[in-house]
């Protein structure tokens, strides 16, 4: 591939990296850049036309280098860019108007991009943020999952876990890392011991997610490129891991793992459906021997597992985003 893969990614992120250096290996021309350099550091010129495409580029704000043409975009490794920065001097509704146009201009160009391979594309990824989806997404594909309420209910909740005779746990449907008052609280996987405090009137003022506690032997994490998976079997060695392995890394071990045929058939194609590339799966291998899926993370962590087990994922992302058969 002649063209150039724009990497939208943060600087301190590590998994970008390893990509970086794979297509910087191949002699693959990236150029990466962060949301937050617009309007700062980074301006887009862009225009359209009847019958045409957008063409320009973005520039360097200090000397107006040009960093990459528009028209020079054949892929985009697309990961967790942070927020753009906005003129400090602006006003508070300011700031709001001009990031909701930065979101729309300089997103909505590069979005846009005609020739452009996304690995993921940005709305599929936004969607698939959503835990509902991807549950009902890999039902359909018939992946084994936790028996799972979402109730704002609190008398219906405590009626689900009753009928369900069996552990049940909470988990947050928007990730574990949330701001509370200046600070950063993690919400790992937390069992419900007393189903009583279901019955909290606080379940009432937002939406809940509570699953069956799946009896496991252990869990897994399978990155899926394409029709290729990589996995890993991740064995917790202390109460917290064995809960919620992302609680107590020092506790974990790890070990190469060979997913059965249909399990990887199964993955391969909810991403397909999902409108990923790739995406990190977790996993639990239950006590009766089904792979149970939980969710998949369309920008997840593998560069550990790729240490770990010598898994050539940075290749396989590499090969999708150069890949001229597209």
């Amino acid at each position: 591939m002649g063209q150039s893969v724009l990497i939208l990614a943060s600087p301190r992120d590590a998994t970008a990296d390893r990509v970086a250096a794979e297509l910087a290996l191949r002699g693959v021309a990236a150029i990466r850049l962060d949301a937050a350099q617009f309007p700062g550091e980074i301006a887009m010129t862009a225009t359209i036309s009847s019958g045409g495409r957008w063409r320009g580029s973005l520039s360097a704000v200090d000397d107006g280098r040009q960093v990459v043409g528009l028209e020079q975009v054949g892929a985009v490794y697309y990961r967790h860019p942070e927020q753009f920065v906005l003129d400090e001097r602006m006003s508070a509704p300011e700031r709001v108007f001009g990031y909701r146009e930065a979101r729309g201009g300089f997103g909505g160009v590069v979005q846009a991009l005609a020739s452009a391979r996304w690995v993921n594309d940005a709305v599929r990824a936004a969607q698939c943020e959503y835990k509902p989806v991807q549950l009902a997404a890999a039902a359909r594909v018939g992946l084994a999952i936790p028996q799972t309420l979402i109730t704002s209910d609190p008398q219906a909740a405590y009626d689900w876990a009753q009928g369900l005779g069996r552990p049940i746990v909470y988990k947050p449907l928007g990730g574990i890392w949330h701001g509370d008052q200046g600070r950063i609280r993690v919400l790992y996987t937390t069992p419900v011991g007393d189903l009583e405090s279901l019955r909290d009137p606080a379940i009432g003022r937002t939406a809940n997610l509570f699953q069956e506690q799946i009896p496991k032997r252990f869990e897994a994490r399978a990155v899926v490129v394409g029709d290729q998976v990589f996995a890993m079997r991740i064995e917790a060695g202390s109460e917290r891991a064995r809960i919620d392995w992302r609680a107590d890394y020092d506790a974990l071990t790890y070990a190469e793992l060979q997913l059965p045929a249909r399990t990887c058939e199964m993955l391969v194609e909810l991403h397909r459906r999902l409108g990923l590339v790739c995406g990190a799966v977790d996993l639990i291998r239950a006590e009766d021997g089904r792979d149970v899926f939980l969710e998949t993370n369309q920008a997840g962590e593998w560069g550990w597992i790729a240490e770990e087990i010598g898994a050539p994922i940075a290749a396989a992302i590499a090969d999708e985003l150069t890949s001229e058969a597209r």
